[in-house]
Formats: C-alpha cells, structure tokens, sequence
C-alpha cells in the first residue's frame, strides 16, 4: 500500500501549437517510450514529443495532460471542451477519430496515426512497444482503421485503394463507423481475389 501511495500519476505539460501539442522536458519522451503516445523528435530537441490534436484530447480528458496556450505572452491553461473544439476546426472528422481511438486504447492497443496508409490510424497489437528497426512478426501494424459517421458517404474506390494499401503490408482493414450515441461498429474489409 506504501507502494501505491508513492507512486503518482504523472501529469505532463503541453503547448498548444498550430494543429498539434508540443511536450516539453526531459521526460517528455517518456510517453511515447512507455505507452506510444506521439512522436519524439530527438533531432531537433531530444526533450521535445509532439502530440496530435486527437491524442492530445484523449490525454487531456484521461488527466495525464495539461495543455496551454500563448495569449499575447501569457500561458493560459485549455479546457477539454476547447481543445475538442480546436480539433473540431483543424481535423476533418475529429470526433468519430477522437471516438475510435479512445475506444481501441481503453481496449488496450496501440494506436498510431495511419496516413501513409490512407487511413486515420494504425493498430498494433495489445503490449506491443514501438521500436525503430527490424520488428518480429507481432510488432508489425495489425489493423489499418479508417473512421466516419454513420451519415457519411464514402467513395468504394477510395475504400479499395485503402484495403489494397493495407493488405500490402499484411495488415487488416477497418472501417470504423461511429453512430450519433458515439458508439462504434467496426467492419473487417477484406480484398478477395477470384
């Protein structure tokens, strides 16, 4: 129990930047080290990792992010509901986006950005810790997933680009459809070849 007292949740600080959140600090990288949370960008500042806007939200309503903003000199702290709304502005689709990948992280996955992929995330499987170079076969992308709402149109060609995108690299598509209650269905969408 002594144990459980001493350690506390940590709370990182971020910057609210354009489209994305800066963290700042030495232990900064510690995020995406331990839970694959951003992207470091050692080359420019080892102490710094920069979040998406999506990621940032989850973060944020999680409680292990405290995001600012620069007003004329002055760092004023942002609540959650403004921060969804700066991502509500800047990121097409946000809240089905913000919606499946708060989903698939409580489900225990990690979930990184999937736009060289054509679609909003890519998934590897639950325990996975990202490295650089050679992986074994379990730590490549399990799952391409592609987010919309119910309403949405789609273009079937689009959706075949981004199946044939994934099957290239021996990953399964997924269209992730939100529903007006925020729930989300998840279709498996195969390529299959006569």
């Amino acid at each position: 129990m002594a144990e459980e007292a001493g350690k506390q949740k940590q709370t990182f600080e971020g910057e609210l930047v354009e489209n994305r959140v800066i963290v700042w600090g030495s232990n900064a990288v510690a995020l995406y080290d331990e839970s694959g949370y951003g992207k470091p960008l050692p080359e420019e500042n080892p102490d710094r990792l920069e979040l998406d806007l999506v990621e940032a939200a989850y973060l944020c309503e999680k409680g292990k992010l405290k995001v600012f903003i620069d007003e004329d000199g002055k760092k004023r702290k942002l609540e959650l509901a403004e921060l969804m709304e700066v991502g509500t502005k800047n990121v097409h689709q946000f809240h089905p986006q913000f919606i499946v990948y708060r989903d698939l992280r409580e489900r225990g996955y990690l979930v990184k950005t999937g736009y060289k992929f054509g679609a909003h995330f890519r998934v590897y499987e639950r325990g996975v810790k990202l490295k650089r170079g050679p992986k074994a076969p379990h730590e490549h992308t399990k799952l391409v997933v592609h987010c919309v709402p119910e309403e949405a149109a789609f273009s079937l060609p689009e959706m075949s680009r981004a199946v044939r995108l994934a099957h290239n690299i021996r990953a399964t598509f997924v269209w992730a459809v939100v529903d007006k209650e925020s729930d989300v269905t998840y279709y498996e969408i195969k390529r299959i070849t006569p």
